[in-house]
């Protein structure tokens, strides 16, 4: 073969190699291409909607917990106060052998005392057992009749605390794998303000000039006011960081009015709430909370169209447009 053809076969082996090199990468470079700022966004408000919904059910599950071992602590505390009664009537009990032993100068009282063996023999002792009276023996009857109403509620308890337990555990792990997704979407949140997004680090919201507000919504909205500024953090319910329903539970509860750390035990605990898609700003006052994506996020309205909400993780707790996100009704705390 001459030297030529050797020399035009070795151009079309390498031009061959390259084509197929081509066709390898080719798919893997467009794979890997870098999502628009769209889908970072996209991506972003999904996430964090997910991580707060999850954080919202934990809330409703460490409430659900707290209410059932709130039940344990009474069932034990109702059965204390009979088992002080069985107590002491044992001691009296064991009092009054001691002393009919000292009587008795012998172990005979005593001994028939402890070792009747049938119904005879024990009716035979039962003159010498005159001083256990009527309310003595009803004591042993009631505490006897309460241990086994106890038992049974305490083992339904248990099995539930198992139950929430468990369903604490299992959202534990959702909220672990969403955060760590989060944190993968940092890199596209750093990308995302490079390229001008406006929504992944956005200009500071002002309100403008706030109306008054007086009496307990006073207090709630002023509590909100001072927390401004403070980081979000999940199960946060202050006095130095917040979720969005644990600052709307301190706020309130700085009012005196107690609610459930859960956007939507708060939404059903208002004697009068409201669903509507839309906010009537003719009828909105300054404390009243408005909840948004389904019952998964809360806020307090400060009038002006605002609120101050704890918007999510790596946000701090801020002002806010009311129509920030999707709406799903308001509620007024009483």
């Amino acid at each position: 073969m001459s030297t030529g053809h050797r020399a035009h076969r070795s151009v079309l082996r390498t031009l061959l190699l390259g084509f197929v090199m081509l066709a390898v990468l080719a798919p893997s470079t467009v794979a890997h291409a870098d999502p628009t700022l769209a889908e970072i966004e996209a991506q972003l408000d999904k996430s964090n909607q997910d991580l707060e919904a999850t954080i919202e059910a934990w809330n409703g599950i460490n409430a659900d917990l707290a209410t059932t071992q709130a039940k344990v602590a009474d069932l034990q505390a109702k059965l204390k106060p009979l088992q002080d009664g069985v107590d002491a009537t044992s001691a009296n009990v064991e009092q009054f052998a001691i002393a009919q032993f000292k009587t008795a100068g012998n172990m005979q009282a005593l001994s028939a005392i402890l070792n009747a063996r049938d119904t005879g023999s024990l009716m035979d002792q039962m003159s010498m057992l005159q001083q256990i009276t009527h309310s003595q023996q009803k004591d042993i009857e009631n505490y006897r009749n309460a241990k086994s109403k106890y038992d049974s509620e305490k083992q339904q308890l248990d099995e539930l605390l198992a139950a929430q337990t468990t369903q604490k555990s299992d959202i534990e792990n959702k909220r672990k794998l969403i955060e760590g997704d989060i944190k993968k979407l940092q890199d596209l949140q750093k990308k995302a303000t490079a390229a001008g997004s406006k929504k992944v680090n956005p200009p500071a919201y002002n309100p403008g000039t706030l109306p008054p507000a007086s009496g307990k919504a006073g207090a709630a909205v002023a509590y909100a006011k001072a927390q401004l500024g403070k980081p979000y953090v999940f199960g946060a319910a202050g006095p130095n960081s917040f979720d969005c329903s644990g600052l709307t539970m301190a706020a309130w509860k700085a009012a005196g009015v107690s609610l459930t750390h859960q956007a939507s035990r708060q939404f059903s605990e208002i004697a009068a709430h409201y669903r509507t898609s839309t906010l009537p700003f003719d009828k909105l006052e300054p404390g009243d909370l408005i909840f948004y994506n389904g019952l998964g996020h809360v806020g307090i309205y400060v009038g002006n169209k605002s609120i101050i909400h704890a918007p999510h993780t790596g946000t701090v707790v801020q002002y806010a447009s009311a129509t920030v996100d999707s709406v799903y009704g308001w509620a007024r705390p009483q």
